[in-house]
């Protein structure tokens, strides 16, 4: 939907992966937004099938863009950056449901705020109603690499209804206006899954930016729904991209620290685990997490040769590493 009025139009972008009915799902929820400019663009991943005479049953107006290799979460997206046409870009998981009012909100936040560069609802457990998912993000945890989301299980009783900066948006949903990307860039594309809209969050701080949180934008979201919750690739990009981030992102003090919290308790205590458990294929894609980044800089290049960095990139996507976004 694209109407001529005075409000800027909003491009909502979203990639499927092989889940279109998740897609369509998504797309009928939009058609009960309030919010009266906008666009919605489809980039399909490479999937088996085009997702795109389907989806246009559903949604007439969708533009589905067909990419002919899985780029990833961030490849995805920067695709549809491409085709949008918004003043303001809303990245959405394909696997969510959205609600009546939520671009007003997530508008309000920048019409109040000049120095927002980013803003994320709140987000609610789909499949549990009433318990939340995210109501922002705590700091980053300098000893494991990782952060928490705010209000995470909790029964939702008004106690984050205060709009206000937090440290990271969710990936799963996230607004941006378009001037703001082009001037601090897009999604690096090597992390290709997990923890690139963390990094993005930290791109467009270092420009002068501020994250925000806005409770009056509710989301439902389904949750891992192609990955999964137990997952090799999960238990890899974890592992590789938690350390790819701390690496770009954090200091030297803090990143020594986190190095020195790794060796002693992270990477004994997870083999250990994984090990116990017979879990030898984790713990082979865990160790393969680590190895990545001795193989390769901060930008994803190759540190001794191209050979690895292209083997890694062909397994990727061929081994189906893409959410359900």
């Amino acid at each position: 939907m694209i109407m001529a009025n005075s409000r800027p139009l909003v491009s909502l972008i979203t990639v499927n992966y092989n889940n279109a009915k998740v897609t369509g799902e998504l797309l009928v929820s939009l058609r009960q937004l309030d919010y009266p400019a906008f666009e919605i663009i489809v980039v399909d991943n490479a999937s088996a099938e085009d997702p795109g005479p389907y989806l246009r049953t559903l949604y007439p107006d969708v533009k589905v863009i067909v990419s002919e290799k899985n780029l990833g979460f961030a490849g995805g997206n920067n695709l549809g950056i491409d085709a949008a046409k918004g003043e303001y870009l809303f990245f959405v998981n394909n696997d969510t449901e959205l609600t009546p009012s939520i671009l007003d909100g997530l508008m309000e936040i920048f019409e109040t705020y000049p120095d927002a560069g980013m803003a994320s609802p709140k987000f609610h457990f789909y499949y549990h109603p009433g318990i939340i998912e995210y109501a922002g993000y705590n700091p980053i945890d300098i000893f494991k690499g990782r952060t928490t989301m705010v209000g995470n299980k909790e029964k939702d009783e008004g106690q984050y209804d205060r709009a206000g900066a937090t440290h990271f948006v969710h990936g799963g949903g996230m607004m941006v206006p378009a001037s703001v990307v082009r001037k601090a860039g897009r999604m690096a594309e090597h992390f290709f899954l997990y923890y690139e809209e963390l990094d993005w969050s930290e791109q467009v701080k270092r420009q002068g930016y501020k994250i925000y949180y806005q409770p009056k934008s509710l989301i439902y979201h389904k949750e891992s729904m192609s990955v999964g919750k137990k997952s090799l690739l999960k238990t890899y990009y974890l592992c590789r991209n938690r350390i790819l981030f701390m690496r770009r992102n954090v200091g030297m003090g803090p990143f020594f620290v986190f190095v020195v919290y790794l060796l002693v308790f992270t990477i004994p205590k997870n083999s250990a685990v994984f090990l116990i458990r017979g879990e030898t294929d984790h713990l082979r894609a865990f160790w393969r997490g680590l190895f990545w980044n001795l193989g390769h800089n901060r930008d994803g290049q190759p540190v001794f040769s191209r050979n690895r960095d292209s083997r890694d990139s062909h397994d990727s996507r061929n081994q189906h590493k893409n959410q359900a976004i």
